[in-house]
């Protein structure tokens, strides 16, 4: 009977859609780091953490939000500083592709479910899953390092051996749109904000952000279209229309953010700054604001505007397949389009002389009515559950989960039970998308309907 009913659930579990065991790896990552982060071993004072605040930085981490009650290098150990740092990288690039890409490297074979769930994680055609996944751990590691080394000239003088270890965890922190520092480690009082000026630091943890969040279908685009044909000294090829997409949106985004946030802060946060050290400074939180988390401009000393400027920026986040999270760039492009071509008066959603399909703009309704109900809700259990705080600044800070950027807000440190529960709930939704989510909970693949059913007219507007 044992071996009926334990075949029975061998066969439903192979029989899982590629969708249902990615949300269920990420959970199953989760589960482990909390395990980890509360050991005694994991802190500085040797002491177990409550599960509750190890599940919270473990969910943080491992849906590379950035959120955090307690300062990571004050607060972990050496130990529990790599568990976070592996729980980041693992969930930047996402446990299917860590997975798929080491059966690639020793086995060099991909059997027709790791196919799926390889195209499934990473977006791409089935053909062209194989090479997509050595794209993207070449590339990962190879920007990280090059990160981390640059960040070196900086910290290694200023810490000795300490600053090795800084920049490679800021290195992939940043890359991974993470937001988790131990800046602390310099100094006392030394976070973010002390770097935001400094071009070599800013300019370093910019880029790494935005390449981060640029996704990694776009970025094999551009090697295999671009830059592999120039290195043979051949004629490029045109990027794919979702590339130049990206690119436009992204660029657009960074620009209008960081020319917003200036104008904002230019006689308040920003005062005592030249003309050329607010630019930067604004740019850093443009570019931090889609999903990273690395605050240059304390959020405390930000104004209501910018506030919301970078509530918006956040939901948005970055594109799709990469380590940024948000309803993505794409979805809103999407909608923009639709909106154009409603007023426009066309029955088709057109955008860049090309068609999108309805099947697109409908998911990308359904991400950013999901995306907002959620975050609404958590804001409610926020201000319902911690005292003394202002509607925008729970926004702020439930916005800051789901798109898992990671701007801690004055009153994270003094977070409810609730409100954590709440935000690790916020987190992991942001993370893997409501639409996986939800598939993964019915386990049921798309069907078409196969009967003709009556129109159902309904007046809007």
């Amino acid at each position: 009977m044992d071996n009926l009913f334990g075949g029975h659930r061998a066969k439903k579990s192979r029989s899982w859609s590629p969708v249902r065991i990615i949300v269920l790896s990420f959970l199953g990552i989760i589960i482990a780091g909390t395990a980890l982060l509360t050991m005694p071993f994991s802190s500085n004072s040797g002491q177990f953490t409550h599960v509750v605040d190890a599940l919270f930085t473990a969910t943080s981490a491992t849906c590379v939000t950035g959120l955090s009650v307690f300062d990571t290098w004050q607060y972990w150990s050496v130990f529990g500083q790599i568990v976070i740092l592996l729980l980041i990288q693992v969930g930047g690039l996402g446990l299917v592709t860590f997975t798929t890409g080491f059966t690639l490297l020793f086995r060099q074979k991909l059997g027709i479910k790791d196919m799926a769930l390889a195209k499934e994680s990473s977006g791409a055609d089935a053909l062209d899953v194989k090479h997509l996944l050595k794209t993207i751990f070449a590339f990962t590691f190879s920007v990280e390092l090059i990160g981390a080394l640059v960040l070196m000239i900086r910290f290694v003088p200023q810490a000795g051996a300490l600053g090795i270890w800084v920049s490679v965890f800021t290195a992939i922190s940043a890359f991974c749109n993470a937001g988790f520092d131990i800046f602390t480690s310099l100094g006392d009082g030394v976070s973010t904000v002390t770097f935001g000026n400094d071009p070599l630091v800013a300019f370093t943890l910019i880029c790494l952000i935005v390449v981060g969040g640029l996704g990694f279908i776009v970025v094999s685009d551009i090697f295999l279209r671009k830059m592999m044909p120039l290195a043979k000294r051949e004629t490029t090829k045109r990027l794919s229309f979702h590339t130049h997409v990206v690119l436009v949106a992204t660029a657009f985004l960074l620009v209008a953010g960081a020319t917003a946030i200036m104008i904002s802060e230019y006689n308040h946060a920003l005062k005592d700054y030249n003309f050329f050290e607010k630019m930067l400074v604004s740019l850093f939180q443009s570019a931090s604001s889609r999903t990273a988390g690395f605050a240059p401009i304390d959020p405390s000393s930000q104004n209501s505007i910018t506030k919301i400027i970078s509530v918006l920026l956040m939901f948005i986040g970055g594109s799709p397949s990469s380590t940024a999270g948000g309803i993505k760039t794409t979805t809103v492009v999407v909608l923009f389009a639709a909106v154009h071509s409603v007023l426009r008066g066309r029955s088709e959603v057109i955008f860049l002389k090309r068609r999108i399909d309805m099947g697109t703009v409908l998911q990308s309704v359904t991400i950013v009515v999901c995306g907002m109900t959620i975050a609404l809700i958590t804001a409610i259990i926020i201000m319902v559950s911690v005292k003394q705080v202002t509607t925008l600044d729970a926004l702020y800070e439930s916005v800051s989960a789901f798109s898992t950027t990671g701007f801690n807000a004055p009153f994270t440190p003094g977070l409810t039970i609730v409100a954590k529960i709440a935000l690790v709930v916020n987190m992991f939704v942001g993370r893997v998308g409501p639409i996986s989510l939800g598939l993964s909970l019915v386990n049921r693949k798309v069907r078409h309907s196969e009967s003709i059913l009556p129109d159902g007219k309904i007046i809007v507007g």
